[in-house]
């Protein structure tokens, strides 16, 4: 089947998709171009596909449509066409296990996918959003983990009530001008790090819950690094102490 026309309704529906709460209302979301799709087959959430004319169905055992150079520039996220789109179901939560990342309202879509990669990268078990974080879904968001976001836990909560009922972790909130240098910390084995909203950081609710603080020594000249940054850096820290026991 070729779908050529942007009116097709069924290219209006994957459209919607965009849109946070179509995402939410669905339990969908999309990947485009063919690593992410890749990823998504592999973890077995692919559900649906639509191919730019001209190319090959490389996904066995996935529904599939072709559509014109057109209709994929109308459902695409991005500036340039790819060759593939798919339309996959939401990630299935998991055991937060012992290392725990906590995010306070990170906003920028780009900090969030830096942070999910380095997660990987540095072992930690769970990525806590807050529910004022930006979308895990978001298109933006998806792209910049480079697929890592398959490979994480990563749920949604209040992390107020979160944190709350969080027994047994040591949780470290993170301030530049207090606290703990984190390579003089003994981080123990069942951690939670916070990492606070890029403008306003912590909020004084969560701040509340935290048992300790710690913050990376700089060079003067450098009054504070972004929330991605920070949180890679504060991980690869945490992997190293962890590492010991």
């Amino acid at each position: 089947m070729l779908i050529t026309s942007v009116n097709n309704d069924k290219i209006k529906e994957l459209v919607k998709l965009k849109d946070k709460k179509y995402r939410d209302l669905n339990n969908l979301f999309f990947v485009e171009g063919k690593d992410l799709c890749d990823s998504a087959y592999e973890h077995g959430l692919l559900r649906e596909l639509y191919i730019l004319d001209g190319h090959d169905n490389i996904y066995d055992g996935i529904p599939y449509t072709y559509v014109s150079y057109e209709v994929m520039k109308k459902i695409s996220d991005l500036g340039s066409v790819s060759e593939y789109y798919a339309v996959c179901s939401k990630i299935v939560e998991g055991d937060i296990g012992n290392r725990i990342l906590v995010l306070d309202d990170i906003q920028d879509p780009g900090n969030l996918g830096t942070i999910i990669r380095s997660a990987v990268a540095f072992n930690f078990d769970t990525i806590v959003l807050s529910n004022g974080t930006v979308d895990l879904y978001n298109p933006k968001v998806v792209r910049s983990t480079k697929g890592m976001i398959f490979k994480m836990n990563i749920i949604v909560r209040d992390i107020t009530s979160f944190l709350s009922e969080l027994d047994g972790y040591t949780i470290y909130g993170t301030d530049v001008s207090g606290g703990v240098n984190i390579k003089e910390e003994n981080i123990s084995s069942k951690v939670a790090i916070v990492i606070g909203n890029e403008g306003k950081g912590i909020s004084d609710e969560v701040r509340r819950l935290c048992h300790k603080f710690i913050y990376l020594k700089m060079n003067d000249e450098c009054e504070s690094l972004n929330a991605g940054v920070s949180a890679s850096i504060i991980m690869y820290e945490v992997d190293n102490k962890w590492n010991m026991f």
